[in-house]
């Protein structure tokens, strides 16, 4: 079995700059395209444990920023689990992370995304 800890610099720099625009788009109030970015952060980084979990805390913090109970309370067991989950592998590619999807549940990976794994 593979464990994935680190996060491999080129992913990283993709990681890092969507998480970037998330916090350009949430200063300017513009709530739409932050939560967008988040997600894309999310799926970026869902294969490693600290990104993961990353992703998933500033959803969480998103969601009590909004006063969203649903989108607080579906990423609390997220915030728990999805650092574990991507240790050991186990992760439903694709996911965009918020509440409003089951947690486990494979999703299209956007094609921009895709090519940053090949």
């Amino acid at each position: 079995m593979k464990f994935y800890t680190k996060i491999p610099k080129r992913i990283k720099y993709f990681y890092l700059r969507e998480l970037v625009q998330y916090k350009q788009a949430l200063r300017q109030g513009d709530f739409i395209h932050a939560w967008h970015h988040l997600e894309r952060a999310h799926i970026i980084g869902q294969a490693y444990p600290w990104e993961h979990s990353y992703a998933h805390w500033l959803m969480l913090k998103f969601g009590i920023g909004i006063k969203d109970a649903k989108e607080v309370l579906g990423q609390l067991p997220r915030l728990l689990i999805g650092g574990v989950k991507s240790f050991v592998g186990k992760i439903p590619l694709g996911n965009t992370g918020g509440a409003n999807v089951p947690p486990l549940q494979p999703m299209p990976v956007p094609q921009d995304i895709q090519e940053l794994f090949r």
